[in-house]
């Protein structure tokens, strides 16, 4: 896992992306936000969604959700941690690039920063492309704007191709 030493700031507000199509996919969500909890204080969780694969579309339908919480970790400490977390959960980080895992997270939004190094984008670059991603993030941040694209989250989902096949399915874990 980790070091999960804390920067001496303030916490701040995160989004993630949680999605699965591999094993039991809720148990898979539930666990990752259990050990998400280490380091990031959860406040807010979206339904769940059922959402068709994309890029690599032979394979099982994902489960989707969102959370938003605060964490004193800086960006590139957050991502290892997550790192950690989705290979503790079997999830093969060398593996097909959009191919079937237990369980992918992404961090979307950092606050209001924008940070565009080698391993990690913020805002999440393909996040305003992705149905998927923009309906369970919509249901807890549909009045965050996009650091970048200067658009609410809500407009963004209202506005996305795909929009009609990512389905609701639960109101949480």
């Amino acid at each position: 896992m980790a070091e999960l030493t804390p920067t001496p700031s303030s916490p701040v507000t995160v989004h993630l992306a949680l999605g699965g199509n591999m094993g039991d996919r809720a148990a898979n969500l539930a666990e990752a936000i259990r050990r998400l909890g280490e380091a990031v204080e959860i406040d807010a969780q979206s339904a769940l969604y059922e959402t068709a694969p994309m890029y690599v579309t032979d394979q099982p339908a994902f489960l989707n959700m969102a959370v938003r919480g605060t964490t004193r970790l800086e960006p590139q400490a957050l991502l290892r941690f997550i790192k950690g977390i989705e290979s503790t959960l079997g999830r093969d980080l060398d593996g097909l690039r959009f191919g079937p895992r237990p369980i992918d997270i992404d961090i979307l939004l950092y606050a209001d920063r924008v940070l565009a190094e080698p391993e990690l984008e913020i805002p999440h670059p393909r996040m305003a492309e992705r149905a998927f991603v923009l309906c369970p993030l919509a249901d807890i941040a549909a009045d965050v704007l996009h650091p970048v694209l200067n658009r609410r989250i809500g407009a963004l989902r209202d506005e996305v191709p795909g929009r009609e096949t990512v389905l609701r399915i639960a109101e949480g874990l």
